[in-house]
């Protein structure tokens, strides 16, 4: 579910419509009746419902590609993964992309959560969590010598890909998910909505954890 207090504009916009609704209800049922402040209900209820919708349903705001930061042999990659940060598919493909370069990676890891917590702000497990794989993934693009540093990102990972963008003049963005079928992300249509969203390459990097850790065993 999307945040709508997420800036100040939107928190504004969210308390004229939530007002709007009650005040719509309360004069609708005293001037006519009850029937007519049933069906002000109902709209009410549908505006707030296309306010909260999730992002990836939202019709897309494309954005300028950020301009390119130093010379020819500089490379700015933005990396976009959650549970799948740690796996060996990703640390391989960011390594040869980085390769020949000098290069600077960004690799964010937004903290997911689930809609009841985020919406009390309960979002310390989450993030203690995302923290910790981010770490160990970090670590292990450090050995491999790649010039990395990482932040936890918002949950939506589209909101996470736009405030990286913001202060982050990427070349190009990889976005780690799931296989098909037990990626959320991709049910969600992220990887889609953000090559419509933002101006920048978008690589889908595919990691299956559990074929890593058969190779491994």
């Amino acid at each position: 579910m999307r945040n709508p207090l997420k800036s100040e504009a939107e928190a504004f916009r969210f308390v004229v419509i939530t007002f709007g609704f009650f005040v719509g209800v309360v004069v609708a049922k005293l001037l006519v009746g009850w029937w007519l402040g049933l069906v002000v209900a109902i709209a009410g209820l549908g505006a707030l419902a296309y306010l909260l919708r999730s992002p990836e349903a939202l019709p897309p705001q494309p954005q300028q590609a950020p301009e390119h930061v130093g010379g020819e042999d500089d490379l700015r990659i933005l990396v976009v993964a959650n549970e799948t940060v740690g796996g060996e598919t990703l640390r391989e493909v960011i390594a040869q992309k980085a390769e020949g370069y000098d290069e600077e990676v960004l690799l964010v890891c937004p903290a997911l959560n689930s809609p009841l917590k985020h919406w009390v702000s309960d979002e310390d497990g989450a993030r203690a969590l995302a923290q910790e794989r981010l770490d160990a993934s970090l670590a292990r693009l450090h050995e491999a010598g790649v010039n990395v540093r990482g932040e936890i990102g918002d949950g939506d990972p589209l909101q996470a890909i736009e405030d990286a963008l913001r202060t982050f003049g990427a070349d190009e963005v990889i976005i780690s998910t799931h296989p098909e079928g037990r990626s959320h992300w991709l049910e969600k249509g992220v990887v889609g909505a953000a090559r419509d969203r933002f101006a920048v390459p978008i690589t889908h990097v595919i990691v299956d954890l559990e074929a890593e850790s058969e190779e491994i065993v």
